[in-house]
């Protein structure tokens, strides 16, 4: 029975071009069929991969008014999407407008904030005094609250995929701004904070477009050290980051998902706010983004506020004149 056996195992190994090594040992073989039929779906979120796809275009539903002033009105505004691409499921997201006051047309910010605890999070988060500062001086700001925040509907159960998703987020936002009633249909920049700064650097990497873009201490260490720095600020110490990230580098390449390896496809120009009390992002982080930025002949402008902490405090009032003398630059 053993011989038997052993035949069929040789004939087996000749009719599929395995060898006898491959076949108990498949996964010190990375190139073996068996690796190659393990599921990689989040092969589709590399940046390079996101680059060729086409995304479709939402419609952004304006809702409840929040707030009014003599300046400008604020509403929720939602977008249903498919945040896996597969065409096969759809969510919704929500977020905050600010809609100047008169008849436009207005030019357009979208804005992306940093990290915010689910459990304290409110629409507008992060986002919120800089957008209605945006406003009062003709600009529509636009701010999502991504997947599992404020409104929308759960974020993916797996964390990379969850934090990948927020691309998709953006990526529709951005194909779908023809929807909003009011805009100039032309004029559109990008406001990022510490991680919407790397959510931001990301779409410009994507997407290849010239759009002019802010960025207020932005994360720009690449994946996946930019989740592992932090990982002690969570309540078991990173222990379930750290092991989820051990799972994801046997299947994946984390070079594809890292934005320092693509910044010569940002076409924008830049500029870029840091404080030298900040907290959560190292001065010498936007130093070391700014040398790689003047490298690669990008164009960008670099403000360095003595004392200032992770929100700009207390330069504050002169970091949001200055985005906003950047954007009229460009109208």
């Amino acid at each position: 029975m053993k011989k038997l056996f052993f035949l069929l195992l040789v004939l087996l190994t000749f009719l599929t071009g395995w060898s006898l090594h491959s076949f108990f040992n498949p996964r010190q073989t990375p190139e073996s069929p068996i690796s190659q039929l393990k599921p990689r779906p989040l092969d589709q979120y590399t940046i390079e991969n996101l680059a060729k796809v086409s995304i479709p275009t939402t419609k952004i539903e304006i809702g409840e008014r929040q707030e009014e002033e003599k300046e400008f009105s604020s509403y929720l505004f939602s977008i249903s999407f498919d945040p896996t691409l597969s065409g096969r499921e759809e969510k919704k997201v929500t977020g905050l407008i600010n809609i100047p006051a008169g008849v436009g047309p207005f030019p357009l910010v979208v804005m992306f904030r940093g990290y915010a605890d689910q459990e304290i999070y409110r629409t507008g988060l992060g986002t919120q005094k800089a957008a209605e500062y945006f406003a009062r001086n003709g600009f529509i700001s636009l701010a999502p609250d991504f997947l599992g925040y404020g409104g929308s509907d759960s974020e993916a159960e797996n964390i990379f995929e969850s934090r990948f998703q927020t691309y998709i987020t953006a990526l529709t936002l951005l194909e779908s701004l023809e929807t909003i009633e009011g805009w100039d249909s032309q004029n559109v920049f990008i406001w990022g904070h510490s991680n919407g700064g790397q959510i931001a650097m990301s779409l410009l990497e994507i997407t290849g477009r010239a759009i002019p873009t802010t960025l207020w201490a932005p994360v720009s260490k690449p994946f996946p050290y930019s989740v592992l720095y932090y990982t002690d600020e969570s309540e078991d110490r990173g222990k379930l980051i750290r092991r989820e990230l051990a799972d994801f580098e046997q299947t994946y390449d984390p070079d594809l998902y890292a934005i320092d390896l693509y910044y010569e496809r940002i076409k924008a120009p830049l500029t870029v706010h840091q404080g030298t009390n900040d907290d959560a992002v190292p001065r010498q982080w936007s130093d070391e983004l700014t040398k790689k930025l003047n490298e690669l002949e990008i164009d960008f402008d670099y403000f360095v506020y003595p004392g200032a902490d992770h929100n700009l405090n207390p330069a504050w009032n002169t970091v949001v004149a200055r985005d906003l003398a950047f954007f009229n630059k460009y109208l």
